[in-house]
């Protein structure tokens, strides 16, 4: 890394820069363009190139993300706290399908070893996910699954991991509610991941009041034998002692890991893959490096005839205008803005609006506000039209680019996008996270070098080149792709699956909790 001063400008008319030196430059450091420091600067941070005046738009990305509070000279460290943010943009009058023709040339040739589903789905994993109906069985299906990858998965050498889908929800909510459709939806389309090779095994209570056939009504899901859905019951009254119901799930696991147990990988293109892309602990380097290396290979995604999934509704909230622009179709922009108006609504019962979503991290890393987050993290999705959006909880029905409607929360925005049937997963991070799931491979990027460097064996990609000067964002854009291909064919693990970090399924439920 250089330690000669170095800012980034992203957009010839901006006003500020960020200082991308680890450790930031000191009041005093003069940039190569003769502008001298006022203050001192934390690396991520915002540098006043010109002087802006009271009132005045603050721009980057060439957008303005706030109006200066008072006179901030040339040199001067620009922070939140110098900043009033902008309105959130009017979702009337927004333009539909306006955008330019995409005349990118398509990408053939490219392949990867997955499995192939009876639905037409491929996984990237063969995978045995028992599901449950409320969080109350949670103890007894770790427990379970522990068991069953002592004593049965070593029987099964091809498949690779037998994981309970634990959540919270289940009963003591209003389950006749409006919003609970969210939940459960989610859960459903949860069980039909194309990584768990269309076997549903399910683990009940008894008494709560997500049942089974609720959950999981006839027609839902294809079965792989004419027999009725699998489920273990806990409260019935066959189970006499602890473990009974233990013996009880591995008796029933036995003919799923079979039939997993004789599925080979085969050659699939690549357009089978089905990508979603997030952010967390996100930095001002979040749009500047690994976001726009994961956009470059969004389009790469898109070109192969793949699919890619967006979403952190809050976290593009404020490039909605970009997002309708770039509809297939007038009808595709109105969904996003109809998704956009009702997470408005729902943040507006809480007594909140998107200025609640930047964390201290956020701020910490260089972030003022949540424009200035939006306009880095739209960037994950390419250029590629915008093809298709979907409501919490759906499932998948198209290709190509999809705006997936998600909380901006990484759990539950990762929960969301497994529902809606993903089969690889990339993080982004500046600040750091383990972030991982059970259910899918995980590919965390790094936005900085220092990052990567510290974190060398939780990072899998480090996008922070793009910043050093080393490489260019189409460089880590091609490397993340091929490492796609190489992960989805299970030729290399990911850091989170090899030290086995995974978070918790957090399911979104606007619904009350009665």
């Amino acid at each position: 890394m250089t330690t000669s001063p170095l800012t980034i400008r992203m957009h010839a008319a901006d006003n500020v820069a960020i200082v991308a030196n680890d450790g930031g430059l000191p009041a005093g450091s003069v940039l190569p363009d003769g502008l001298t420091l006022v203050d001192r600067v934390p690396q991520g941070h915002k540098v006043a190139l010109v002087a802006i005046a009271k009132d005045a738009a603050v721009l980057r990305y060439n957008v303005p993300i706030g109006y200066a509070l008072k006179d901030i000279p040339a040199g001067a460290w620009v922070h939140e706290r110098l900043l009033h943010m902008p309105e959130a943009r009017s979702l009337a009058d927004l333009p539909r399908a306006t955008a330019a023709a995409w005349n990118a040339e398509p990408l053939q040739g490219y392949t990867f070893e997955g499995y192939r589903n009876a639905d037409g789905s491929v996984g990237t994993r063969n995978i045995l996910a028992i599901t449950t109906t409320v969080q109350c069985v949670a103890g007894v299906v770790d427990f379970a699954v522990q068991r069953i990858k002592e004593q049965l998965l070593p029987r099964y050498p091809n498949v690779d991991d037998v994981i309970g889908l634990e959540h919270s929800y289940g009963c003591g909510v209003a389950i006749d509610a409006p919003d609970a459709i969210i939940p459960i939806r989610t859960l459903r389309n949860i069980s039909k991941n194309p990584n768990f090779g269309g076997e549903v095994m399910v683990v009940s209570l008894g008494c709560e009041k997500l049942q089974p056939e609720r959950l999981l009504p006839p027609g839902s899901i294809p079965l792989q034998t004419n027999e009725a859905l699998d489920v273990v019951c806990l409260q019935a009254e066959k189970h006499v002692g602890f473990m009974s119901m233990i013996d009880s799930v591995l008796t029933s696991a036995v003919p799923h890991l079979e039939r997993l147990n004789a599925r080979q990988r085969e050659t699939i293109p690549a357009s089978e893959l089905v990508v979603g892309v997030q952010c967390g602990g996100s930095d001002a380097f979040s749009g500047v490096t690994a976001n726009p290396a994961v956009g470059f290979c969004t389009d790469l995604l898109v070109r192969a005839g793949a699919t890619v999934m967006f979403s952190e509704t809050t976290e593009v909230r404020d490039a909605v205008d970009q997002m309708t622009a770039r509809a297939t179709t007038p009808e595709i922009a109105d969904a996003m803005a109809r998704e956009m108006a009702w997470y408005d609504a729902y943040l507006g019962r809480g007594q909140a609006d998107r200025s609640a979503n930047t964390t201290p991290g956020n701020k910490a890393g260089g972030l003022s506000n949540i424009v200035e987050k939006a306009m880095g993290s739209i960037i994950k999705s390419g250029t590629a039209p915008i093809s298709g959006v979907l409501s919490p909880g759906e499932k998948l029905q198209h290709k190509g680019l999809i705006y997936a409607a998600t909380p901006a929360s990484d759990f539950i925005c990762g929960t969301l996008q497994l529902a809606a049937g993903m089969n690889l997963h990339v993080f982004t991070t500046g600040r750091g996270t383990p972030y991982g799931l059970a259910e899918v491979p995980v590919i965390k990027v790094a936005t900085r070098t220092d990052l990567a460097r510290r974190w060398h064996d939780l990072m899998d990609v480090n996008a922070g080149t793009i910043a050093d000067g080393e490489a260019t964002i189409a460089d880590v854009g091609w490397e993340l792709f091929h490492l796609m291909l190489e992960v989805a064919s299970g030729r290399k693990q990911t850091w989170a699956e090899h030290w086995k970090l995974h978070n918790a399924l957090v399911l979104f439920n606007p619904a009350p909790i009665t």
